[in-house]
């Protein structure tokens, strides 16, 4: 359990926590590629680096992990028991830039889609959320 974790190790698991080529996000890449679709990855030049990104469709996927981005499922409303003051500020700050990126990429004619991970384990329905969404 997390919470009998000493100040190093607890240090040692966030410092392992990546952004990029997560799991979640290889499912996704996985299910996209098999539906027969190819895609850029993290493109550097559009806000917020969506980890999908179908530049002649403009259309852009991000994969968020519930807790970090403050889904509304069980996960991402746990609160962290230690120093909830920093990951509550830290979890509003992320999902506040998640909306403004969004919003940027709307704007500029994009469409944008969030999958969430706990959306990930129902690969049927993910599958036909993301056929409508790139068709």
């Amino acid at each position: 359990m997390v919470d009998n974790l000493t100040d190093e190790q607890r240090k040692a698991c966030m410092r392992a926590v990546r952004a990029k080529n997560t799991s979640p996000e290889i499912s996704v890449r996985r299910l996209v590629h098999a539906m027969g679709y190819r895609y850029a990855l993290h493109r550097e030049d559009l806000p917020g680096k969506p980890d999908l990104v179908f530049v002649s469709r403009r259309k852009a996927i991000f994969v968020h992990g519930c807790f970090w981005h403050l889904h509304r499922c069980r996960r991402g409303q746990r609160v962290p028991v230690t120093n909830q003051g920093y990951w509550v500020r830290k979890r509003e700050r992320n999902a506040t830039r998640d909306r403004q990126h969004i919003e940027v990429l709307r704007k500029s004619g994009w469409k944008v889609l969030v999958i969430w991970e706990c959306w990930i384990q129902d690969c049927l329905s993910l599958g036909k959320k993301l056929q409508a969404f790139l068709q």
